[in-house]
């Protein structure tokens, strides 16, 4: 046996990533041992997450301009078609304002050429019902001018007026009132002449010179007449 020993030569293989020297390969993998291809050296692969995305690519300027103008361009547009739309529009209830007007001043001369035609006719009933009193009054004139005959025109005078009042009162309401020998009521009496008597201890009317009327429960034309006062002593 030499005097120098001879140590025995290690065949191992040097740990997975790990040069002969010591070194770590940077081709090798640290966790799964493959090599990666050369070029991909310094990418990120994840095999949950994939390659992450690039960011985009800001635009120029003149890039920006042109997006401002289009859209600019197409606010305009929609704006004038909204104004058209708005015109279109206000057309329309313009002419409706105009037909609604003309249509409100017809009603209103309507109105008022019936009201007036109202007041004008009014009276038509009431002048149909005096029409044939009328033509008694003609027949009684016409038979008094050839009969001569004072009795017979009084008597026919007479019955046209008595047809005449109970016309009015039971069609229209008018009635005549009798005022003498009643109390003195200023309500209904207007006093054209006084007399005063001791005899008398409260005013009297002593004679109509004009009837009064009522229209239903109104009076429609005080009684004009003489009054009797009572007489103070002294």
């Amino acid at each position: 046996m030499s005097k120098h020993s001879h140590k025995p030569i290690d065949n191992e293989a040097p740990p997975a990533g790990q040069n002969p020297g010591g070194t770590q390969d940077p081709q090798v993998n640290a966790g799964d041992g493959r090599e990666l291809p050369t070029g991909q050296q310094g990418e990120n692969v994840s095999e949950t997450g994939g390659k992450s995305q690039d960011a985009p690519v800001p635009k120029t300027p003149a890039e920006k301009i042109a997006a401002l103008e289009a859209e600019l361009t197409d606010k305009e547009l929609k704006t004038a078609e909204l104004a058209r739309d708005f015109e279109a529009k206000l057309a329309d209830l313009n002419d409706q304002y105009l037909r609604k007007a003309a249509d409100f001043e017809n009603f209103r001369k309507r109105m008022i050429r019936e009201k007036q035609e109202i007041t004008d006719f009014a009276n038509q009933n009431l002048l149909l019902d005096l029409l044939p009193v009328i033509d008694d009054f003609e027949r009684a004139i016409k038979s008094a001018e050839t009969s001569n005959d004072f009795a017979s025109f009084f008597k026919g005078v007479s019955m046209i007026e008595k047809q005449l009042s109970t016309q009015l009162e039971n069609k229209w309401g008018l009635k005549r009132f009798d005022s003498e020998g009643q109390p003195f009521d200023p309500n209904r009496h207007e006093a054209i002449q006084v007399e005063k008597s001791p005899e008398l201890s409260e005013a009297v009317v002593k004679e109509d010179y004009l009837k009064g009327y009522f229209l239903k429960d109104r009076v429609l034309r005080f009684a004009k007449v003489k009054v009797i006062m009572p007489e103070k002593g002294d």
